[in-house]
Formats: C-alpha cells, sequence, structure tokens
C-alpha cells in the first residue's frame, strides 16, 4: 500500500465497500474525505450518515443517460449512503427552462422525480442508511445561511472563471453576458452542497466543472470538501462515439432524433437505433456505448435475432467478441443495432410499467414537452 494511499486508513471491507459504491463512475475526485468519513465516523453532518446528491433540472423527459446516474444511486444506497436528488427548480428558471413559469417547471419536477422512482425499483424514502430523498431548491433557498453561502461562492470568482463553467447549463461561454442571473449559476450549485452538508456530488462528466468550482470555494473558507464522482457521458446516437472536453457529442433530449428518451417505446427504438452511426471496427461507436454502459451491465448478455435466411439467432456475454462479430461480418451491422434497440426496450420496461399508473402525470409532460 503506497504512502499517499488516501484510503489507507481503511480496513479491505472498508476498500471494497468504497469500490462498490463507485463502481459505474468514470472518475472520482477527492476520495480521501469518504475515506476519511468511514474510517473516523465524521461526516460533513456530523451524525456520522454518509450523504450524496445530485442536482437535476426539472426540464423535460429524460434520456437514457440517466440510466447511469440511476445505476450509481443503487450503487450508494446499496452501501447504505443517504442521496438527495435536488430537483433543481430555481436553476431551471435561472436557465430559462419551460419560459421560466415556474408551474410548469413543478410538473417537470414531479415527473423527475417519479421517473427516479422507477428506474430504482421504488426504494424506501427518507434521510437514514440506503434511503432516497428528493427536495427541491427552492425548499433550501429560504433561509438566511444560504443565501450568505451563495455571495461568499460568488465572492473574489471572476467573470472568466464562472463563464468557464457554463458548459453546466448546457450553454457556451459567450451566451450569456445579458443575463446577470447566470453567472449566479454555479454559485448556487456550490452553495447547495454546503447547505445539504454533503458528503459526495455526483453528476456526469460535464458537471465536472461545477465541483471543481466548489472544491476552490472549499479551500478558500476551509469548509468541508465532499468527494465528487462523475459518471460517464453518453455519446448523441447521429455523433462519432468518443469523448470530448466540450461534450460537442453528448446526447441531448434538445434533440429527440439524438437522443434515447426513457419513453421511447420498441417500435421508437428500433427507428432512432437504426440511424445510429455505427461505423464497422469502431469500438467507440455510440451503438456498442450504449451496450457498454446499459445493456451489459444489467442484462448481461445481448441476443442477436437475424433474418431466418441470413443466419441463427446468437447470444453473446462478453462485449470485445460481439463488436469483433460485427466487424468481421459475423453479425450484420442492422441486426447489432436492432439487437441493442430491443435490450434496451427490455431494460426500460418497468419504467413504462411505473408510470401506467401515472396517466395524469404523463399527459402533463406531454403536454409541457410537445414533440420530445
Amino acid at each position: 500500500m503506497e504512502q499517499n494511499d488516501p484510503m489507507a486508513s481503511l480496513n479491505s471491507d472498508d476498500r471494497a465497500r468504497i469500490d462498490r459504491m463507485f463502481a459505474g463512475c468514470e472518475e472520482v475526485i477527492g476520495v480521501e474525505h469518504v475515506a476519511s468519513a468511514i474510517s473516523t465516523g465524521t461526516t460533513h453532518s456530523g451524525d456520522g450518515q454518509l450523504v450524496a446528491y445530485i442536482g437535476l433540472e426539472p426540464s423535460g423527459k429524460a434520456h437514457v443517460a440517466y440510466v447511469l446516474l440511476a445505476d450509481t444511486i443503487r450503487d450508494m444506497l446499496d452501501e447504505g449512503v443517504n442521496v438527495i436528488i435536488l430537483l433543481a427548480d430555481w436553476h431551471a428558471w435561472v436557465n430559462d427552462k419551460f419560459g421560466r413559469d415556474m408551474d410548469k417547471i413543478k410538473i417537470a419536477a414531479d415527473y423527475l422525480a417519479e421517473t427516479f422512482r422507477g428506474l430504482l425499483g421504488n426504494p424506501p424514502e427518507g434521510d437514514g442508511p440506503g434511503e432516497l430523498r428528493f427536495l427541491r431548491a427552492s425548499e433550501i433557498m429560504d433561509s438566511g445561511k444560504y443565501w450568505e453561502r451563495v455571495l461568499r461562492c460568488s465572492k473574489n470568482m471572476s467573470l472568466s472563471r464562472v463563464r468557464r463553467t457554463f458548459s453546466i447549463m448546457g450553454r457556451d461561454e459567450d451566451s450569456s453576458d445579458h443575463d446577470l442571473a447566470a453567472f449566479y449559476y454555479p454559485a448556487l450549485q456550490a452553495a447547495d452542497i454546503f447547505e445539504l452538508q454533503v458528503d459526495i456530488a455526483f453528476g456526469g462528466m460535464d458537471q465536472r466543472k461545477a465541483h471543481m468550482y466548489m472544491r476552490e470555494v472549499a479551500d478558500k473558507y476551509d469548509w468541508t470538501k465532499a468527494t465528487c464522482i462523475h459518471t460517464p457521458m453518453m455519446s448523441g446516437l447521429k455523433g462519432p462515439g468518443g469523448r470530448m472536453e466540450s461534450f460537442d457529442h453528448k446526447m441531448s433530449k434538445s434533440d429527440p432524433g439524438n437522443a434515447i428518451l426513457l419513453d421511447d417505446d420498441r417500435d421508437s427504438l428500433r427507428k432512432k437505433m437504426r440511424g445510429a452511426f455505427l461505423e464497422v471496427g469502431n469500438p467507440n461507436s455510440p451503438v456498442f456505448e450504449i451496450a457498454r454502459l446499459i445493456i451489459m451491465p444489467r442484462q448481461g448478455s445481448i441476443t442477436v435475432t437475424p433474418d431466418p435466411k441470413y443466419g441463427k439467432q446468437s447470444s453473446w456475454e462478453d462485449l470485445d467478441s460481439f463488436i469483433s462479430a460485427v466487424s468481421d461480418g459475423s453479425i450484420h451491422p442492422l441486426d447489432a443495432k436492432m439487437a441493442v434497440a430491443d435490450a434496451l426496450a427490455d431494460v426500460m420496461e418497468p419504467l413504462v410499467q411505473h408510470f401506467a399508473t401515472k396517466a395524469d402525470l404523463v399527459s402533463a409532460i406531454e403536454e409541457l414537452t410537445g414533440s420530445q
């Protein structure tokens, strides 16, 4: 064991616990906080309970990358972490969602909460170990202490430093010179973490800049610096796979044809997957990415069912072998796409069943989002 290992104080069981908690993450920053909390029992709140948080704007229908967030939430719940999903209603308002109509944002927040309940199989809710909590930003903003934190998180941060975080809102750096509220967004997000006394802050890789901003603030005031974990970004269906710092290729529900929405039925999935980019020989194609990040971890295999005239049904438990079979012609690319589409339909079926009992909410979100 290396002398500078941040987990050196932990026994093998506790180290394994952290590995399981963060198994689906692409990046973990500052694991020493969680390691210290586990070894000493001193968490951010002081009560010994590890707390994780993710802030999500209620902005419309969810896409398939939310499955990755749900998997990480499940990993943490299974290890006794209390997980907060912050339904960031005022953040959505700042980011001009639904024309800044808070009634519409509230409906989207209700839908978002039910999405995660469905993805997670309705886990127990509360503030105890292994329980899930839904909070709205509007619930925690009544505190004067909160707004003091916002000001402290803003102090001595240059406008250029804040601009570099604008990708967390899906904006470029030059998009908001006319909008002072946008410059407070990173400070709001940092204040959320301190207000909620979070031990683990998480999101997709696109939230990294916000979390690094928060860690700068923590250093400035000697505040507790949460461990930050980031799940992989998923590529859009149309573009080449692979990661870019600008996240130009990330899946976004703003372009439904480039994204798989969680309410897409089997026919829609097949139609979208038919048009998805798949470059034979490129293991980073979005089709293979979906198989790697979602299908294999949840289903354990992919079943290919070609037209009987062209071959027999086959099942693949190893992704590399599946990709190689597409590359060498053993599997036709279209058959591979349809196999992934059908497997995704199976993954989404529990969510379909969850929303089957919530017709009014489904109708409301459909009315809000239109063709999305």
